[in-house]
């Protein structure tokens, strides 16, 4: 039985869809009968197919494709048959672009050629990108990874610092499809059969999708016991949702090779700028600036493989006689270095956590307070713990029937990008209530193009939920444009669009695949605008079946 209750509107617990989303879905109707109309498909209101776009991970290739497809779906008068725009990781990326802007579907050209000309020509420099870590360090209680990944990298990819809130987007999208991104409760993920992992974030509210507990959007990271929120905090903006939601294309040792990078660059911006304006400072401050660039270089070298014994020495130089106790351990770590110049992981994880306690100090001397160096020290002890999206549990100490009992124990929970588990969010539209009954999937998936949907299928049968057979074709051919797995009974048709693929490439999807690979920062005009027409051409080619396949929903409403 459904249990629909809320404590004090921010906290509800039940399955039912809320009423936000029920009344958009309400207005939605009809904009997709006069929509079908259009294309000469005619319906009742009770026939009307409940369609879902779905966009995967990728990086900046999904959040492009997502792009493409959108506006080729609008050139063919088809974007307003579409009741939901769901992502993942980098597709949402696209999502938070066109949602800042009102009713974007209904200018989608004007919006497309801005969000290209940002991307190609736009730029975040390190000054803003220092100010924003520091920003997010000091006006929230959980600093995590993400955060540090949103501000120097995020932001980079995406060529802007977005501030906007989600919960603005409330009553911006009257005439688009209604939004969800989503990520996954890293806790749960591996215990998915107990404990719903899967979590989806919209300008409404925001929850775990299966087990139906969700809390006001706008309150996502406010501290709660016992459904009563105890502790505001600042509501999450965008930059961070698409750090929070894209953080999963590569793995921990590329990820931690880029964020140390990037610290590289932002505390040598930090020292010259500081050089420049000829702002004093003790030399104790001083000593920890060039400690702390020593430091990111040491832990970079490493992860490099290259030899660490010039960043050791300098290290020794500037402790001598300053600080004994991180000089031994520096002499120590020498010591324990191999004749390949390697360093045991876990001695560096150790020196590093006590050399950030030590700089600490020296950036504390004579009130020195300057917000970012903080900011650096505290991101380079979250990359030696790897602590990513740290929130508040707004379930924490609730009695809730159908969570698992991990979640309602634990004051803090930690999301992360779905992609890490699913790259494609199916399970944000497979909830029941939602009802869907087609679902179109822009997978952009690199070397896999059936892999969310064969995953997919098989979680759907562990779970006990309606997904229709998934049958691929053998491997070694390359993908074809369009593949549909019927659905029958409760289970929803899938359209399923590999973004490479033998009708767009015409045997060239490999090299199209390494020139758009996944771990890419930017692409210049021209590969913006040839990726567009890529995702562009699946729809273009393949509007009649996505038309058959509507009317084919219609059919089966029909005769239920």
């Amino acid at each position: 039985m459904d249990q629909d209750r809320s404590c004090k509107g921010e906290v509800r617990i039940g399955h039912s869809l809320n009423e936000a989303e029920r009344q958009h879905l309400a207005r939605r109707i009809k904009t997709v009968l006069h929509c079908l109309k259009q294309n000469g498909i005619y319906c009742s209101e009770d026939e009307l197919p409940n369609i879902a776009v779905l966009g995967s991970g990728g990086g900046l290739r999904a959040m492009i494709a997502l792009l493409g497809s959108l506006s080729q779906l609008k050139e063919d008068k088809l974007l307003d048959c579409i009741m939901y725009l769901c992502g993942v990781s980098g597709s949402t990326w696209c999502m938070a672009s066109l949602y800042k802007e009102l009713d974007w579907s209904t200018k989608l050209k004007t919006v497309k050629e801005n969000i290209v000309q940002r991307l190609a020509e736009g730029s975040v420099n390190w000054s803003q990108m220092g100010l924003k870590l520091a920003k997010y360090y000091s006006e929230k209680d959980n600093f995590s990874l993400t955060d540090v990944w949103a501000a120097l990298i995020v932001s980079h990819m995406v060529k802007e610092i977005d501030e906007h809130r989600i919960s603005e987007q409330r009553g911006n999208y009257t005439n688009d499809p209604y939004p969800i991104y989503t990520v996954i409760d890293k806790q749960c993920k591996y215990d998915r059969l107990n404990a719903d992992v899967w979590f989806e974030i919209t300008p409404d509210e925001s929850g775990y999708s299966l087990s139906g507990a969700f809390v006001d959007s706008s309150c996502l990271r406010s501290q709660f016991e016992n459904g009563q929120k105890i502790k505001d905090q600042p509501e999450t903006d965008m930059l961070y949702l698409q750090g929070l939601c894209g953080s999963a294309f590569a793995d921990m040792e590329e990820i931690l090779k880029l964020l140390y990078e990037a610290l590289k660059h932002l505390i040598k911006n930090k020292i010259g700028s500081t050089e420049e304006s000829q702002t004093s400072q003790t030399p104790d401050v001083q000593n920890g600036c060039e400690v702390l660039l020593t430091l990111v270089d040491l832990n970079l070298c490493m992860l490099k493989k290259e030899d660490p014994k010039i960043y050791l020495q300098t290290m020794k130089n500037l402790l001598k006689d300053k600080h004994d106790e991180a000089e031994q351990m520096t002499l120590h770590l020498e010591r324990l270095m191999t004749s390949e110049g390697k360093i045991p992981e876990a001695e560096l994880k150790d020196y590093t956590l006590h050399l950030c306690s030590s700089i600490s100090d020296m950036f504390k001397v004579q009130g020195f307070l300057d917000k970012i160096w903080i900011a650096i020290v505290k991101a380079i002890e979250k990359m030696v713990h790897w602590i990513w999206g740290t929130t508040y549990d707004y379930l924490y100490k609730m009695k809730v029937e159908d969570v698992d009992p991990s979640v309602l124990d634990s004051k803090t929970r930690e999301y992360e990008d779905a992609g890490a588990l699913l790259n494609s969010p199916y399970f944000s539209v497979l909830r029941q209530e939602r009802d869907i009954d087609l679902i179109i999937s822009v997978d952009c998936n690199g070397l896999k193009p059936f892999e969310t949907v064969v995953q997919t299928a098989e979680l759907c049968k562990e779970l006990k939920i309606p997904f229709p057979e998934v049958a691929i074709p053998p491997e070694g051919k390359e993908p074809q444009d369009f593949y549909v797995f019927r659905g029958y009974s409760k289970a929803p048709t899938v359209i399923h669009i590999p973004l490479f693929n033998a009708v767009n490439c015409k045997g060239e999807v490999l090299e199209w695949m390494k020139r758009y690979h996944t771990f890419r920062m930017d692409y210049s005009h021209s590969e913006i605008t040839d990726l567009l027409d890529k995702a562009g051409l699946n729809i273009k080619n393949n509007k009649e079946k996505l038309l058959k396949e509507i009317e084919n929903v219609i059919k089966e409403k029909k005769m239920k």
